[in-house]
């Protein structure tokens, strides 16, 4: 009987995704582990591997298809001895946005940016039309049948496209003549066939098309406007936002915190840098809060319905924008970790983020929430809880303000901070508290170091 490939679960809140590329054809021979579709959730577009062998029988769902709820079919793989008769038999109904001979429908132009290439990179023509996919090199395969497929672990792809080796000239030792780590390693000491200039790696993730946006010729006093087809991202962030303010009761509150002081230990620790590091004003915002959870754990804390979570780590989640939406990479423990670890991990995580990479583990389960746009001048803002957190902490730009010090008046660098509070989880004396310890690290920063 036909296996079903159904489309996977790539995170514990995804629904359903768009089925972005397919990087096998009707007719292709796939071994487990061998990558065979492209799926872009909510956050990111992650390639998918195979965890059966057979032939492609049929392909469910076209490219670019979304919406695809986790679990339906997308894809049905021949066992050995089945041919096309079988699919006949076997009851699976190809969902309406699926046609028997579908033209790839364009990716939403907002959706994240593919594993290989930034939304910004306009897709190179020839790559994505011409550019051999791993299943279009001459066979190795398991029946001997001459068809154009080179088989190897993805690992064995991964090593070989770094060492600028030609995977279809390297003898596979596995099962079935199937490629694995040590015929690379082999290739590597050894010399091996070099890959013609411009072919692109076995295991490189193409750049999906983007969609066109349309232009609509409006009735009456409406003028014309393009209208884009939101991304997965988009409709997510739609979503949960919508859900986060009619569910939850925000109340806010703002503290002025003077930064002089900790924009002078920051100068001062980065000058000692030697380039190992550099400490943003951000960096130093999300040790303060993490410390103020552990000095005040009442604000680390979520409401379930029934009951409310008491977290015992500091995990906080960073707003990063991206092309076409928002995704909260989290820095875990960052109460326990000092100023030049979350630097470099928080501009790690960053990176990656804006390159589509970030792992689900990478984004999921903080505790407590940071936005900061203060380097677009903004002074001041409320930011959206993201449940199922209990808090979100909104940072303004620092600004020189004049103040009373002493029953005199004096200049220094203000900077606004507004919490977010989801009151059935946390009271707004918690909040106030929190904020209290949150403002006294951020005007004596030396007190995170202790």
């Amino acid at each position: 009987m036909p296996i079903k490939v159904l489309m996977p679960a790539l995170s514990p809140t995804m629904t359903e995704g768009t089925l972005a590329k397919w990087h096998v054809k009707e007719g292709d021979t796939v071994v487990s582990g061998d990558i065979i579709a492209e799926i872009e959730t909510d956050k990111a577009t992650m390639e998918v591997e195979s965890v059966e062998e057979g032939t492609v029988g049929k392909l469910m769902i076209a490219e670019g298809t979304d919406g695809v709820p986790v679990n339906d079919v997308i894809a049905l793989l021949l066992e050995e001895g089945e041919d096309s008769a079988a699919l006949d038999a076997l009851d699976v109904a190809a969902p309406a946005a699926a046609p028997a001979a579908p033209e790839p429908a364009p990716t939403p132009a907002a959706s994240p940016p593919a594993p290989a290439a930034t939304q910004s990179t306009p897709p190179p023509a020839p790559a994505t039309s011409a550019a051999p996919a791993p299943s279009a090199q001459k066979g190795n395969g398991p029946k001997g049948n001459g068809e154009d497929r080179v088989f190897a672990s993805p690992l064995a792809r991964r090593m070989a496209a770094q060492a600028g080796i030609d995977v279809a000239g390297i003898a596979g030792s596995g099962p079935h003549g199937r490629i694995v780590k040590r015929d690379v390693e082999a290739a590597i000491s050894g010399g091996a066939p070099v890959a013609a200039p411009g072919a692109a790696p076995a295991a490189a993730a193409a750049p999906v098309p983007a969609a066109m946006p349309t232009v609509v010729e409006a009735s009456g006093f409406e003028p014309p406007y393009e209208l884009e087809p939101a991304s997965t991202m988009r409709k997510t962030i739609a979503r949960r936002l919508s859900e986060s303010k009619q569910t939850v009761p925000h109340f806010y509150l703002s503290v002025e915190c003077e930064i002089d002081a900790l924009l002078e230990m920051r100068k001062s620790l980065n000058d000692k840098a030697n380039d190992a590091y550099k400490i943003s004003v951000n960096d130093m915002v999300m040790k303060a809060a993490a410390l103020g959870l552990r000095k005040v754990p009442a604000a680390n804390a979520s409401w379930t319905g029934d009951a409310i979570k008491f977290y015992q780590r500091s995990d906080i989640s960073v707003a990063v924008a991206i092309e076409g939406g928002l995704i909260t990479p989290v820095v875990r423990g960052a109460d326990n970790k000092g100023l030049e670890t979350i630097s470099n991990e928080m501009k790690d995580l960053a990176g990656r983020a804006r390159e589509g990479k970030l792992m689900p583990e990478e984004y999921e389960g903080g505790t407590f929430s940071i936005s900061n746009l203060g380097m677009y001048g903004i002074s001041e803002f409320a930011a959206v809880i993201n449940p199922p957190q209990g808090c979100i902490l909104a940072i303004g730009a620092g600004a020189a303000r004049p103040v009373v010090k002493d029953g005199a008046l004096a200049v220094a660098t203000v900077m606004t901070c507004t919490l977010s509070v989801d009151h059935r989880a946390v009271d707004g004396a918690v909040g106030a508290e929190f904020l209290a310890a949150f403002k006294g690290l951020i005007e004596d920063p030396l007190t995170m170091l202790l």
